[in-house]
């Protein structure tokens, strides 16, 4: 029998909200690959389907296309399906969804792409909207938690009305946000799978795929003229006959700030047109209120996506006439100032001071020191980067996606360029110094997570041709970076229940290496002997791997062996331990020439006795 449950509200966050739209609005099937700010989307789907008896099937996906593509399988049997991800997983997921705006879909498909102005976290600030520009597929921008719920059951009655992928783009203060919901009735949802063939579009060739353009134009064009998908979503707020000196255009975020900051301002007065469904775009409805407004601002996160198409409009101005940064998050205390000015320009009257002076002074005095991200005290991490910088001085060090980008600070990562990146850069630059008679040694770095999203096609392409490299597979058992996600080689399945363990040696081995091996990197001496086993492997085989195989000790706190830790009178304050070592538990001891160890970080791993050069660190 479908579980219901009776409606009232409750405080959530975005993305636990998100994942309860979902399923208010009948989502058979969701596939995700985690990353800040949507890994906490398909955890909260599994919850609320496990609490309410809901028949519905949620996967930790090995990548974004993969999730992509299964996700898209369900809709064309005529299910509801989507994905979620970050803005940049959905670069991954690209090719899928350029073709599958062609060739459209039977059941509703949904695609959230959650943004990270800032970025917070991510490696890039790119703007979704614009991907839904690119790929021709629709967009909604949510301003707020509650608002994001309504887009997702509108993007799944625009995708079955008109079988097109539809995007749903949460920037991330919407994913991480808390609001009051009303929620409504949960149920099972009765739709079979039947997948009805016709290889004619589903596996359209390139002529046929002409025609599939036509008709997603027609589509889109449909959509336009059909103000309905839009309501509520796009609003114009000038009366017919009225005209206004100055007018803000926003979307998203910034819309519901600008409109707070306005209101506290006591100028509630100036218009704000609402863009909540960017693409397609509104193009009459946003030309109307340009008409009305001697002068315009568009704010907008994250790039210049409304500004670039009304540019030829006299007045507009926003990113693009220098109004507004052109990259960064648009928070509040910069959006005052940009306000600020822009109605002193337009109106001749800048908002009032928002914060007494003295205030303003006092916080700038108790603002805190900027302080570089680190390892975790404890990390195995840092002892695997340590082992590595001081076996390979001299080494090209290629790194990837993850809490180990980190290794940095200690000197042993050179280039962070996107998930996989670690190895296909690695024989890259063998290849570019082989070419010149150079074989500088190359040690490529990736976690294991990653390696199982897109680190196999490299590893095999480096074996192929011949490359002459060192990848160490960084196995913490866990996606850490992101919020403790399983990975395929731990075989759990993101109910909890038991999936296929796919050990991360057979995978290698399936590359083609022949030299694999495994240690813990906790283990220095012996891990240090483990590299110079794989160095003399590089050189007789071109590739090798070492698994670097210890449990995150955030996640698995419960097996850490832990130690007290003490430094003797040997100490001579030569800091490596700080700087070199860079564990955060040691701290000089001001005026001396030695170091004191933080109880309360430290986590008594034992590490560091085998990196103090004057043997000062012990167990107690």
């Amino acid at each position: 029998m479908p579980n219901v449950e009776s409606p009232g509200r409750r405080v959530m966050l975005g993305n636990e909200a998100m994942a309860r739209g979902l399923l208010e609005a009948g989502c058979q099937v969701l596939c995700s690959y985690p990353g800040t700010p949507s890994s906490e989307i398909l955890p909260a789907f599994v919850q609320l389907k496990r609490e309410h008896d809901i028949d519905a099937y949620a996967e930790w996906s090995v990548n974004e296309k993969v999730a992509f593509d299964n996700a898209y399988a369900a809709a064309l049997t005529g299910k509801r399906a989507a994905c979620c991800m970050k803005q940049v997983g959905l670069n991954v997921a690209c090719d899928s969804l350029m073709s599958a705006a062609y060739l459209g879909c039977v059941g509703g498909f949904v695609v959230i792409s959650c943004d990270d102005p800032g970025p917070h976290s991510s490696q890039t600030e790119q703007d979704t909207r614009l991907m839904s520009l690119f790929a021709k597929a629709p967009a909604f921008d949510p301003s707020t938690p509650e608002e994001a719920i309504r887009m997702i059951a509108r993007a799944f009655e625009l995708s079955e009305a008109k079988r097109l992928p539809v995007i749903v783009r949460p920037a991330i203060r919407v994913c991480h946000a808390k609001q009051d919901i009303v929620q409504t009735r949960l149920a099972s949802q009765p739709r079979k799978a039947d997948f009805q063939k016709d290889p004619r579009r589903w596996a359209a060739t390139p002529k046929f795929r002409y025609v599939l353009h036509e008709e997603l134009n027609r589509k889109l064009a449909q959509i336009v003229s059909e103000p309905k998908w839009a309501d509520g979503f796009n609003v114009q707020p000038i009366p017919d006959g009225e005209h206004r000196r100055a007018g803000i255009i926003a979307g998203g975020v910034p819309f519901v700030a600008v409109r707070d900051i306005l209101d506290d301002a006591g100028v509630g007065s100036v218009p704000v047109m609402k863009v909540g469904m960017p693409n397609p775009y509104p193009r009459a409805l946003l030309s109307d209120f340009c008409e009305r407004c001697d002068k315009v601002l568009v704010v907008e996160e994250t790039g210049a996506f409304l500004e670039l198409i009304l540019e030829s409009k006299p007045g507009v101005c926003g990113r693009n006439t220098g109004h507004i940064p052109q990259e960064g998050e648009l928070v509040p205390e910069l959006l005052y100032g940009i306000l600020s000015r822009f109605l002193d320009e337009a109106l001749g009257q800048p908002l009032p001071r928002a914060m007494d002076p003295s205030l303003e002074k006092l916080l700038e005095e108790v603002k805190p020191a900027p302080r570089r991200p680190t390892l975790c005290p404890g990390c195995p991490h840092r002892a695997a980067f340590f082992a590595i910088r001081r076996r390979f001085p001299k080494a090209v060090f290629t790194s990837d996606i993850g809490c180990y980008t980190l290794g940095l600070n200690l000197g042993a990562v050179d280039t962070v360029l996107d998930m996989g990146a670690g190895v296909t850069m690695a024989s890259g630059f063998y290849q570019a110094y082989h070419q010149d008679g150079n074989d500088r040694p190359i040690v490529a770095t990736i976690g294991d997570s990653t390696f199982y999203h897109s680190g196999t096609a490299g590893l095999m392409n480096a074996v192929y041709n011949r490359a002459r490299m060192l990848l160490v597979i960084l196995d913490n058992k866990i996606t850490a970076m992101t919020g403790m996600q399983p990975t395929p080689g731990l075989g759990i399945r993101a109910d909890g229940g038991v999936g296929g363990r796919i050990p991360l040696e057979r995978v290698v081995r399936g590359c083609g290496v022949d030299t694999v091996l495994t240690h813990d990197p906790y283990d220095v001496p012996g891990f240090s002997a483990a590299l110079a086993q794989a160095e003399e492997a590089v050189e007789r085989e071109g590739v090798a791997v070492l698994i670097s195989e210890h449990p995150c000790i955030i996640a698995y706190r419960d097996q850490l062996e832990s130690k007290r830790m003490n430094i003797t009178d040997a100490c001579d304050g030569c800091l490596l331990c700080v700087k070199r070592f860079e564990c955060p538990a040691f701290e000089p001891i001001p005026g001396e020439k030695k170091v004191r160890i933080r109880e309360t970080l430290c986590v008594g791993c034992g590490v560091c006795v085998h990196i103090c050069p004057t043997g000062a660190i012990e167990a107690a």
